[in-house]
C-alpha cells in the first residue's frame, strides 16, 4: 500500500502556473486534496517537507526505446535512469515484425518485476498483420499509439527486421486508426529516397563529419514528409504525432497545416536544443534526425515558447559508447537522454530566460498525458490523479556524470556539463523511489499503463 502523507511547504508548478504555495495531501497513492499552506490534516498523518523546492506533476518521457540495451534487465536500469531524472512514467517503443501479442507477453514478463516507475508501450507497425490486429492491440493491451516509419521503404528497415512498406500501407494504417478513434499514429518523417542518393554521393567523396551526416538528410527530407503525413491524416481524419522534429522548415509547415487541421502533435528532443551540426563530438553525436543548424536550434526554442511544439521527449537509446566509437557512417544512432531532460530545460531554458516553469511542466506532463491517453491519472496535480510528484531544486547545480545516473549506457551527451536545476525526489503513486540521487524504491513497483481511447 502506498504511504499516506501530506507534502508541506513546496511551490506547486503545473501547466497553468509558474508556481503557487501549496500543500498536497496524498491518500492511497492518489492526490486527495490541494491545501493552503499549513491547513490541518488528520492527526498522525506523516509530513514530507518540500520547503525550498518546486513540486511538479510526475514527469512523463513519451519516447524511449526498449530492446537496445541489455534486453531483460533494461527495465530496471532504464527506469532507475528515468527516476534519477524525475520521471515517473515512460512510454517505450517496440520495433518488431512479429505479432505483438507475443511481444507484449514477453516484455511484460521482463518488466513486471524490474520497473521502478510506471510504463506503457507504443507498437511500431510494419506489415499487414499489424493493421489487421490494430483494434486487438488497442482493446486487449491498452496500446493507443503506433509508430510508422515513412523512411522504411525497400530494404531500409531490414536492420531492425521490418518489412518495407509504401504509401498505400500508410493510407490503410491511417484509415484504420481513424476508424478506431483517438489513436495516435507516430510518423517518423523522412524521405529516404532522397536521403539515399545524397548519402551515396557524400560517402563516395569520403565525407564523414556530423555536418556531412546532416547534409545527407537535409531539412527538406523532413519537411516534405511532414506535409505528406499531415495531408494523409487530414484526408482520412486520423490523428498523428510527429516525433523528434528538428528543423525550422518542418516546424513552419506544421504551423501552417494546423490552421486547417488540428489533429497534429509535435515533439522535439533536448539534443536539438543544445547541439548543432558543428558540435565537436564526432560520431558520439550521430542521431536520426541529425543535429541541425544553429538556426534550427533557435527554431526549436521558438516552437517551445509559442506552443507549436507540444512535447519534449528523449528518444532514449541505452546503447554502450563502444557502439558509437566507429567511423561515422557505421556508428550506431541515438544516445541515452531521459535523466537529463529536465536539467537541460531548466538550465538552458528557465535560467536563461527562454521558458517559464509552467511551459516546461506542460511539455513534460500535461502535453504527453493528454496526447497519449494518460490523463486524468497522469500529468497533473489535480485531486484524484495519481500522486506522481517530482520535487525540484531550481538552484542546485550539478556536473553530469553518466555513471551516477544508472543507465545501462555508459555515457551522456552532457558528460561534464554543469547544469542548474535538478530533481531531488521522485514519488510514484505516493511512494518515494528516488531521493537525493539515491534509489530508495523497489524494482517491480512500476505498473503497466493500459490506456483507453477517449470518446470521439
Amino acid at each position: 500500500m502506498a504511504t499516506d502523507f501530506v507534502l508541506r511547504g513546496g511551490i506547486a508548478v503545473d501547466a497553468d502556473t509558474d508556481g503557487q504555495a501549496l500543500d498536497v495531501l496524498v491518500k492511497d497513492g492518489r492526490i486527495a486534496a490541494r491545501l493552503l499552506p499549513g491547513t490541518p490534516v488528520a492527526e498522525g498523518t506523516p509530513e514530507i517537507s518540500a520547503h525550498g523546492l518546486h513540486v511538479f506533476p510526475g514527469l512523463i518521457d513519451a519516447h524511449v526505446h526498449f530492446g537496445f540495451g541489455e534486453k531483460i534487465t533494461e527495465y530496471e536500469t532504464e527506469t532507475v535512469y528515468a527516476a534519477q531524472g524525475g520521471f515517473t512514467t515512460v512510454l517505450g517503443y517496440f520495433l518488431n515484425n512479429e505479432d505483438y501479442t507475443e511481444v507484449y507477453r514477453r516484455e511484460q514478463e521482463y518488466a513486471r518485476t524490474r520497473a521502478y516507475v510506471d510504463y506503457g508501450f507504443h507498437f511500431s507497425v510494419a506489415n499487414e498483420m499489424h493493421v489487421r490486429e490494430l483494434s486487438e492491440y488497442v482493446n486487449k493491451y491498452g496500446v493507443t499509439s503506433f509508430k510508422y516509419f515513412m523512411n522504411f521503404k525497400g530494404e531500409e528497415g531490414r536492420y531492425l527486421g521490418l518489412d518495407g512498406t509504401d504509401d498505400g500501407y500508410f493510407y490503410d494504417l491511417l484509415s484504420e486508426a481513424a476508424r478506431l478513434g483517438d489513436i495516435k499514429v507516430v510518423c517518423h518523417t523522412e524521405n529516404i529516397e532522397i536521403v539515399n542518393r545524397i548519402r551515396r554521393r557524400l560517402q563516395a567523396e569520403g565525407r564523414d563529419t556530423l555536418k556531412d551526416w546532416s547534409a545527407s538528410k537535409p531539412a527538406f527530407t523532413e519537411s516534405e514528409s511532414c506535409v505528406r503525413a499531415m495531408y494523409f491524416a487530414e484526408h482520412l481524419g486520423a490523428r498523428i504525432y510527429i516525433p523528434h522534429l528538428s528543423t525550422r522548415l518542418a516546424l513552419d509547415e506544421v504551423r501552417t497545416w494546423r490552421e486547417r487541421y488540428e489533429h497534429v502533435h509535435v515533439e522535439t528532443c533536448p539534443h536539438y536544443l543544445t547541439h548543432d551540426e558543428d558540435s565537436d563530438i564526432g560520431s558520439l553525436g550521430k542521431a536520426n534526425p541529425p543535429f541541425r543548424s544553429k538556426d534550427d536550434v533557435e527554431a526549436m526554442w521558438e516552437g517551445l515558447r509559442d506552443g507549436s511544439i507540444d512535447v519534449v521527449a528523449s528518444d532514449h537509446v541505452p546503447r554502450k559508447k563502444a557502439t558509437k566509437e566507429r567511423p561515422l557512417w557505421l556508428a550506431s544512432q541515438g544516445f541515452p537522454g531521459t535523466a537529463t531532460i529536465l536539467p537541460v530545460l531548466l538550465s538552458e531554458g528557465y535560467h536563461k530566460g527562454r521558458l517559464g516553469l509552467a511551459r516546461i511542466a506542460d511539455l513534460l506532463t500535461r502535453g504527453p498525458a493528454r496526447i497519449f491517453n494518460l490523463d486524468p491519472k497522469k500529468g497533473s496535480l489535480a485531486v484524484g490523479a495519481d500522486a506522481d510528484l517530482t520535487l525540484v531544486d531550481l538552484e542546485r547545480s550539478r556536473v553530469v556524470r553518466a555513471e551516477e545516473l544508472g543507465s545501462y549506457s555508459d555515457y551522456s551527451l552532457y558528460d561534464g556539463w554543469d547544469l542548474k536545476g535538478w530533481p531531488v525526489r521522485t514519488i510514484v503513486r505516493g511512494e518515494t523511489v528516488m531521493q537525493d540521487g539515491k534509489m530508495v524504491g523497489k524494482p517491480g513497483y512500476g505498473r503497466y499503463l493500459s490506456r483507453k481511447v477517449n470518446a470521439k
